[in-house]
C-alpha cells in the first residue's frame, strides 16, 4: 500500500526553540503536531492519496496553549493527539511541582540558617511537629558578639505565641545544646513553653548548662542522650558590682525564681537541689554540680535517658491522647 506523501514547511524564529514534534501516521493520514512556546508557523500540507492526486490544504488552528495541531478529521486521530497532550500536561505539571519544592526547600534552608526551626510534617502519622532550637548562648538585651553561636528570644518568643495560636500545630520538640547566659531571657523562654497547651517535649544533647536547666525542665517531658551534661551553679553577675547588702539581696531573689521554677517542673526537691548548687568538691574553678546524662535522671531533673527517637515517639504518643 503506498503512503501518502507529506510536505512540511516550517518558519520559525529560532528552529532549536521547538520543543517537540510529532508525526503520527495513522493509516493513510499524517498528523502533525508541533508545541512550542511563543512561535510562528507558516506551513502547506500536501498529501497524496492511492488513487486520487488530489491536494488537500492542511487545516490548521491555534489554540490558546500556543499548540498548533494540523489535522484532517479524523476522530481516532484526535482522541491520540489529545492523549499526548495530556501526557505534555501532565509533565508540565510534574515541572511546576519540582519548582515549587525547590523554592521550598529553599525557604526553608533559610529559616534554619536563621532560626534553627523548622516544621517536622513528612511522616506517615501526618503530625505536624514545630522544632525548636536552644544553641550557644542565650542572649539578653545585650548583643553578643558575631562570633558567639546565640539563641535570640526575639525569635524564640514570637514563634512559641504562633504555635498557641496555629490549630494545625499538634506539638513542640526543644532541642538543647547550651551554655547558658541571660536569666531573665532563659526564664522568659521556660515560662512561655511551659504555658503552651500542646504536647511539648525536651532533648538535651551536648549539655544544657546554667540557665539551660529551666529550659529543658519547662516541657511535658524531657529527655537527655547518654553523653549529655548539665552545669548546675548558682548566679552569677558581670560587669560592675557594689559591695552592699541589697545586691546579694537580688542575688537571692534570683536564684529563688531558678530554683522555684526547675522543683515545680520537674522531680528534684528544692533542697537537693540547693546542695547541688552549693557543691565545693566538682568545679574546679567555681562552685555546682556536674550531672551527666543517667545523674541527671537519677536526681530526677531530667525524666529519661533517650534519644531523637524516643522523644518523639514520647511527643507522638502525647499528641494522640491529646486528640482522643
Amino acid at each position: 500500500t503506498r503512503r501518502a506523501c507529506t510536505q512540511e514547511y516550517l518558519t520559525t524564529a529560532n528552529q532549536s526553540e521547538i520543543r517537540k514534534a510529532y508525526l503520527v501516521s495513522v493509516s493513510r493520514t499524517y498528523i502533525i503536531q508541533i508545541k512550542k512556546r511563543g512561535w510562528n508557523f507558516v506551513g502547506v500540507n500536501m498529501a497524496k492519496k492511492k488513487n486520487k492526486h488530489k491536494k488537500n490544504k492542511m487545516k490548521s488552528t491555534r489554540c490558546s496553549n500556543q499548540h498548533i495541531v494540523a489535522d484532517f478529521g479524523n476522530r481516532e486521530d484526535e482522541k491520540e493527539v489529545k492523549s499526548i497532550e495530556n501526557k505534555d500536561d501532565e509533565r508540565d505539571a510534574n515541572e511546576k511541582r519540582e519548582e515549587d519544592n525547590a523554592a521550598k526547600s529553599e525557604e526553608l534552608r533559610e529559616v534554619i540558617k536563621e532560626t534553627g526551626q523548622v516544621m517536622l510534617d513528612q511522616n506517615r502519622g501526618k503530625y505536624r511537629i514545630q522544632l525548636i532550637t536552644i544553641i550557644g548562648e542565650v542572649e539578653g538585651h545585650d548583643i553578643l558578639s558575631s562570633n558567639v553561636k546565640t539563641t535570640k528570644y526575639e525569635h524564640i518568643l514570637p514563634k512559641i505565641a504562633a504555635i498557641q495560636d496555629d490549630d494545625s500545630v499538634d506539638g513542640v520538640l526543644v532541642l538543647l545544646h547550651t551554655m547558658g547566659g541571660d536569666v531573665e531571657a532563659g526564664l522568659a523562654i521556660a515560662e512561655l513553653l511551659a504555658s503552651v497547651g500542646k504536647p511539648t517535649v525536651s532533648l538535651v544533647l551536648g549539655g544544657s548548662h546554667s540557665i539551660g536547666i529551666p529550659i529543658a525542665v519547662s516541657t511535658d517531658y524531657s529527655f537527655i542522650v547518654p553523653t549529655g551534661t548539665m552545669v548546675v551553679h548558682p548566679v552569677r553577675m558581670s560587669g560592675t558590682v557594689i559591695g552592699a547588702p541589697q545586691t546579694y539581696d537580688y542575688f537571692r531573689q534570683m536564684q529563688n525564681r531558678i530554683n522555684s521554677f526547675v522543683v515545680k517542673h520537674s522531680k528534684i526537691k528544692e533542697k537537693r537541689f540547693e546542695e547541688l548548687l552549693m557543691e565545693t568538691g566538682v568545679l574546679t574553678k567555681d562552685v555546682g554540680t556536674i550531672l551527666e546524662g543517667k545523674k541527671a535522671v537519677e536526681e530526677g531533673i531530667i525524666d529519661q535517658v533517650g534519644g531523637l527517637q524516643e522523644a518523639v515517639r514520647e511527643l507522638k504518643k502525647r499528641i494522640d491522647e491529646c486528640h482522643s
